[in-house]
């Protein structure tokens, strides 16, 4: 009797052919970086004992029509765990919301939640979105804190990309004084003083060389890039001999190096 042994990787290659690939989280997909989405704070480290998301916030990815933080993956669900105490920023009641998009999928829509409802929506028309996005949202009529939900809905698949950012809104985190400052006037008047007596030196005091207050610029390849730095837009890097300049504050982890998130985080110059 003939024994059968199953190939299933090696007979799924030989039907599937070229077409056969193999998903990999650093190469998917995309997340909102600021203001930080919950996500994105698990990724910098402000948040801790985060899982598997500090290493790919840009992932969570669900069927569209969810209205969950952590897109129903259970490997994500700390996003929807409330008790954690999610750090909100403060940000005026006009909210600019940054995505990085490390996969540029053709897109729907772009939604924006707050509890049950839309707040706001962009259409893309099923084009291909940059790899740096960006969306102006009013919030004026949700002050205080709140929890955004931003829904990236894919044109040519059943799914979408979620994210929670907690937000305080119309917080602010330094304040400004009311009123100026009054100042009295002095009481008395100043009495003259008799200036002091002219005295001739019995030695001219000697004189150095003024030292160089001036420092060095920076080197123009720029530092050299390194994980847990907070890098803002502009800042240049050299990176395995390369310089790159950032699209898009963030903070730097590993498996996010410039070569790989060409174009999403780093213009290379």
């Amino acid at each position: 009797m003939r024994r059968k042994i199953a190939y299933p990787l090696l007979a799924l290659g030989m039907t599937a052919g070229a077409t056969l690939t193999v998903a990999s989280p650093a190469s998917a997909h995309g997340y909102v970086s600021s203001p930080p989405s919950r996500q994105a704070l698990c990724a910098s480290g402000a948040v801790s004992d985060c899982g598997q998301i500090q290493f790919e916030p840009q992932s969570v990815e669900g069927p569209k029509g969810l209205k969950s933080c952590d897109g129903g993956v259970s490997q994500f669900s700390v996003l929807s765990d409330e008790s954690r105490n999610w750090p909100a920023k403060a940000v005026g009641s006009s909210v600019n919301f940054s995505w990085v998009l490390t996969a540029r999928h053709k897109t729907s829509t772009w939604d924006y939640f707050i509890g049950g409802t839309k707040v706001a929506t962009f259409d893309d028309g099923g084009a291909q979105p940059a790899a740096v996005v960006n969306h102006t949202v009013d919030l004026s009529k949700f002050p205080g804190r709140q929890k955004v939900l931003a829904v990236w809905n894919i044109a040519d698949t059943a799914n979408a990309f979620y994210n929670c950012v907690d937000l305080n809104i119309g917080g602010s985190s330094s304040s400004t004084p009311t009123t100026a400052p009054t100042t009295s006037a002095p009481t008395t008047a100043p009495t003259a003083t008799t200036p002091p007596s002219a005295t001739t030196p019995t030695k001219a005091p000697a004189t150095t060389a003024p030292t160089s207050t001036t420092t060095a610029p920076p080197a123009a390849g720029g530092s050299a890039w390194a994980p847990g730095v907070s890098y803002k837009t502009g800042d240049v890097v050299t990176f395995n001999g390369v310089r790159y300049q950032t699209r898009q504050s963030h903070t730097s982890i590993v498996s996010w190096e410039p070569s790989i998130y060409t174009l999403a985080l780093w213009l290379p110059l």
